[in-house]
């Protein structure tokens, strides 16, 4: 996924998609729209959301709606089986400029990734990119334009048939909302290292981008939280011995100068802004190893020195470091208040999408 060329397409393939039109009641409604303050983070929902529906092995055309529920059969799939994906991805604004997205191929790949996994229909690339691209343009004027913040888009696909026998469903939607937002931890973590529990399995979800996977993580985050914690770092389900991500968010180490993230294993989300970081810092010369990081090990290099960083990366957050790393067997780290490898990534990612850095990837899809 590192580069614009994603399954031998290009985002200026889609310059000229045929885009839905906004009815005029709905236009109304986004120009009476107004941003709270403090925005937050997809706190606030766009009066704007997208969706198709795929009936009889086929899409159906496109449409802008009013944002409001949705309504379902009490026996739908989504409801009973968890038969639903999604994906997170951001529109940027900043300095009132035409908006443009970040990789959205990237996220595309990996959303029928996920379809596959669950039984679901692929998405065509051009449903997808209408959906996103046309809900983005009918509420640019209500995307927020300061550095930092953006219009969070939420991809999503959900099982819509009503029976309850266990199969996949025939007949599925798919939806874009959105939210202008700011980033959604802005600040050094707290991290509680999870010694029993397990997010995913091999073999199982972990590597795609869906609902449950983040429902089997709220317990261990509800106890980090009670203790003081921003957020808990899984293990590998097998051994509960080496690095895999925090709860929505993949992880970098510094050691001895190198930029170590684990490999991926079949549990862990391939992040697109992990992605990114692992081509830009590459591109500086940084030396990159994708490979196991032992928990043990790791408490050990922090104590010495030799790991002077670690940070975590995702689109909602795009780089935290880490304050603190902790676990219930005693071990407790306090890291260096300077990060000059993450805050350097972050610099670079962020100029990139907000427009201000030279995109040398392609990587801006201007709306």
């Amino acid at each position: 996924m590192s580069s614009a060329i994603v399954s031998g397409l290009n985002v200026e393939d889609f310059a000229d998609i045929a885009l839905c039109e906004i009815s005029a009641a709905l236009a109304s409604q986004v120009r009476q729209f107004t941003l709270p303050q403090p925005l937050g983070f997809g706190a606030v929902m766009a009066p704007v959301m997208y969706r198709a529906r795929y009936r009889d092995g086929v899409w159906g055309q496109g449409e802008l709606l009013p944002y409001g529920p949705i309504s379902l059969d009490p026996a739908a799939k989504v409801l009973h089986y968890s038969q639903e994906i999604f994906e997170g991805m951001k529109a940027y604004r900043v300095g009132g400029r035409q908006p443009a997205l970040f990789r959205p191929l990237a996220n595309w790949q990996r959303f029928n990734d996920s379809a596959r996994r669950l039984c679901m229909p692929e998405l065509p690339s051009d449903v997808f990119m209408q959906g996103v691209l046309a809900l983005t343009r009918s509420i640019t004027e209500i995307i927020p334009t300061q550095p930092g913040q953006s219009l969070y888009l939420r991809p999503f696909m959900i099982g819509v048939d009503a029976n309850l026998s266990l199969g996949a469903s025939k007949a599925n939607d798919f939806y874009v909302i959105a939210s202008p937002s700011e980033i959604y931890h802005n600040g050094d973590l707290r991290v509680f290292v999870e010694r029993a529990g397990s997010r995913a399995a091999i073999g199982g979800t972990g590597n795609v981008k869906v609902g449950a996977n983040y429902a089997a993580a709220l317990a261990s985050s509800n106890r980090a939280f009670a203790d003081g914690f921003d957020q808990t770092l899984w293990l590998d389900p097998k051994e509960h011995r080496y690095i895999e991500e925090l709860s929505g968010m993949n992880v970098f180490a510094v050691v001895n100068g190198n930029l170590i993230t684990p490999q991926l294993s079949g549990s862990i989300l391939p992040g697109i802004t992990r992605d990114s970081i692992i081509a830009l810092a590459q591109h500086w010369g940084i030396n990159v190893l994708q490979q196991r990081i032992d928990i043990n090990e790791l408490f050990q290099q922090l104590r010495s020195g030799d790991c002077s960083e670690v940070f975590a990366c995702g689109t909602a957050a795009t780089v935290s470091a880490f304050s603190c790393l902790a676990d219930a067997a005693g071990n407790y780290v306090e890291l260096n208040s300077v990060h000059p490898i993450a805050e350097r990534v972050r610099t670079g990612l962020v100029d990139i999408q907000e427009g201000r850095g030279c995109d040398e990837f392609g990587w801006r899809q201007i709306v």
